[in-house]
């Protein structure tokens, strides 16, 4: 066999591999138990063996599509536009796609000269005049924000409109096959309402204004993805929320989500509601009347999918590799999990210094991707937030736009 090409992690190496193999090619992947195991510890890279015979139309399938994504500048006050600037001043994330910024150009021009970077901002009122350079950030410009009297870290009504107007206008651009995807910067929901805009939050929005009536929250980072059965509501209507129907509907919106990410058959894991799935009845009935028989209805249908299974071990069997898509139950029981693995906080000072997730809205007719994180109005305009979920929901987003493009030309 001939090597292709290698990759820093197993994520991205599953999804050249379902590429391929969609496409006939077979292939193998070396040390990629290893990489899940240890890649937080030490580089170990990833390499993608094909048939000679193969090889010419393997590297003739890898040839880069670079999507347009709108990246949404977030509350102007938080670090949203910081960790723009970040994410857009290395040259990688121009070789995967073509970003632009829905938001205030000043901002950004701003943060660019607070960072001390090298990057000019190129205001523009439409995508037909973005460069997509490298070098330039693109902004379409919405005028959005008074910079007389800008000031980072605080809560401001102005600011939440111009949160919610970037979003908004990504939005657009994507209901109008403008740009392939959006990306969004975190908004501050006090802001946000002060503002007249009523929503809880960016998933409202987005459902609002693409017409989306059934949809779910997806937390994924490079190993676990976890689905939410119930979100923002109280522990006790969660319970009650814990039915057949929905359990179905989740399970398909992962299912299909793993399949955007080049996951061919992908195996999704159910997790019971109560401690231990119950025991056999012991500790609750909703695992034998709603989880259980969801779940083999779905074995029916041809889904790969176990449960319910014990939450407490659940999450680590995903983290692993044992399962490519974990349905949790409720909001705390995936969120938890999700963010001792994703989230680093440094001891001496009790601050975040790095977060891995990201948000994917399911069910839209759109692609939207979000950091899993706050405004961190605490660190805003120090110039020290850090760009990883930003990078890594630009790398989800990017990837879902290709399997999209590349399903449309099919």
């Amino acid at each position: 066999m001939k090597r292709l090409t290698s990759c820093n992690n197993a994520f991205e190496a599953e999804l050249i591999k379902g590429r391929l193999e969609n496409e006939g090619i077979s292939c193998v992947l070396t040390n990629e138990n290893m990489n899940m195991i240890y890649g937080s510890l030490m580089s170990l890279d990833i390499d993608i063996l094909v048939d000679e015979a193969d090889f010419d139309r393997a590297s003739e399938l890898l040839k880069p599509v670079r999507p347009i994504l709108a990246l949404t500048m977030g509350d102007p006050a938080g670090i949203g536009p910081e960790i723009n600037v970040k994410a857009l001043n290395l040259e990688e994330t121009y070789e995967k796609c073509r970003p632009l910024v829905c938001g205030d150009a000043a901002v950004m021009e701003w943060t660019v000269k607070n960072l001390g970077v090298k990057l000019k901002v190129n205001a523009v009122q439409s995508v037909s005049e973005a460069k997509f350079e490298y070098g330039t950030i693109d902004v379409i410009d919405l005028k959005c924000v008074d910079m007389s009297s800008y000031e980072p870290g605080v809560v401001k009504p102005e600011y939440g409109n111009a949160a919610f107007v970037s979003v908004k206008k990504a939005i657009e651009l994507a209901m109008a096959n403008e740009v392939d995807g959006t990306v969004t910067a975190p908004l501050n929901k006090e802001a946000l309402n002060l503002a007249g805009h009523h929503f809880d939050g960016h998933t409202e929005i987005y459902a609002t204004f693409t017409n989306t009536k059934k949809y779910a929250m997806l937390l994924a980072d490079e190993f676990l993805r976890v689905i939410h059965v119930s979100t923002h509501v109280s522990l006790r209507e969660a319970c009650d929320r814990c039915k057949k129907e929905r359990i179905i509907e989740v399970t398909e919106l992962i299912d299909d989500a793993c399949k955007q990410f080049g996951i061919e058959n992908p195996h999704i894991g159910v997790a019971g509601l109560n401690p231990h799935a119950s025991d056999g009845g012991l500790f609750g009935w909703e695992e034998e009347k709603e989880i259980a028989p969801a779940v083999e209805e779905l074995k029916a249908r041809g889904f790969n999918v176990d449960g319910p299974i014990p939450p407490d071990t659940l999450f680590a069997k995903g983290r692993c590799g044992k399962f490519d898509g974990c349905v949790a139950m409720y909001h705390d029981q995936g969120h938890i999990p999700f963010k001792v693995c994703g989230f680093v906080w440094d001891k001496e000072t009790g601050k975040m210094t790095a977060s891995q997730g990201v948000n994917i809205t399911l069910g839209l007719p759109i692609i939207r991707v979000s950091v899993d994180h706050g405004t961190a109005f605490d660190v805003a305009g120090q110039g020290i937030a850090s760009p990883g979920g930003m990078l890594l929901s630009i790398d989800y987003a990017t990837k879902m736009a290709i399997t999209r493009i590349e399903k449309s030309a099919s």
